[in-house]
């Protein structure tokens, strides 16, 4: 693989979350100014929609529309790029195949949470991934207790130490990212059990166990997967970790027959 799809985003002054084809991957602000991560797993042959979220809302919560006026000097830019595999991922030494920009002048009157959306054609040919094909899933009384109910397995596993029920979870998960980014998915299941092994030997891992009114299920996608959230905004299962540090392990959900799969 000489090239990696590489989305950076920026903010000044301002808190700002990236999104592509409708998922949340990137979120900045306060001392964090700019993040840069490949973006193959969430990404389609053709058009994709990418969307620029200045101040969003915080996850969960229902976004009620805030103005507030430009102090001329807050900002906030998102770029996907195309640089070499070892070259940084930065506008002036990678190809820029599509961008969107906030800068308004000063007292311009604004309104928060703001978007700005297009979609962008993209020479780059991916499979088509499973998650794109999953059904919109229904926002029932019975979903939380659901998801908890299928994750605390994951949760008591690495509390023991033990990556196998997260690794089963998460099969479809390994096996796309592997064609994604052309690795050999027994290579990164065996890297990722053998980190968390490694984990829970410096430091039994303490992941809060999941509870249905402790948990927040953000409906990404158009609604066909869910990102499974602790009340914070962080991601549901975390554990602190030596040296005063945090693991945490995204995962977002799609059903399929009645049963849920980790499919990013």
């Amino acid at each position: 693989m000489e090239r990696l799809l590489v989305l950076r985003l920026e903010a000044l002054g301002c808190e700002a979350e990236a999104l592509l084809n409708g998922v949340p991957v990137a979120r900045v602000g306060g001392s964090r100014l700019v993040l840069t991560l490949p973006v193959h797993e969430y990404t389609l042959s053709g058009g994709n929609e990418i969307e620029l979220v200045v101040r969003p809302a915080a996850p969960g919560a229902a976004p009620a529309p805030e103005p507030f006026l430009s102090d001329g000097l807050a900002c906030a830019s998102l770029r996907l790029l195309l640089p070499r595999v070892g070259q940084a991922a930065h506008p002036a030494t990678a190809r820029t195949l599509a961008q969107l920009d906030w800068a308004p002048p000063a007292d311009e009157v604004c309104e928060a949470p703001l978007s700005q959306r297009r979609t962008v054609e993209l020479p780059i040919a991916f499979p088509r991934w499973r998650w794109l094909d999953a059904p919109v899933i229904a926002d029932t009384p019975s979903l939380k207790g659901e998801v908890a109910a299928y994750l605390l397995g994951v949760a008591v596993g690495l509390a023991h130490g033990d990556a196998e029920p997260l690794v089963q979870a998460a099969r479809l998960r390994f096996e796309e990212l592997a064609q994604a980014y052309q690795r050999n998915v027994a290579d990164d299941v065996g890297r990722f059990r053998l980190h968390i092994q490694q984990l829970h030997a410096a430091k039994p891992l303490k992941p809060v166990l999941p509870a249905a009114a402790k948990m927040i299920l953000r409906p990404v996608a158009g609604g066909r997967l869910l990102e499974c959230l602790a009340p914070g905004g962080g991601p549901l299962l975390s554990s602190p970790v030596a040296g005063g540090g945090t693991a945490s392990w995204p995962l977002r959900l799609a059903s399929v027959d009645g049963r849920f799969y980790v499919v990013r």
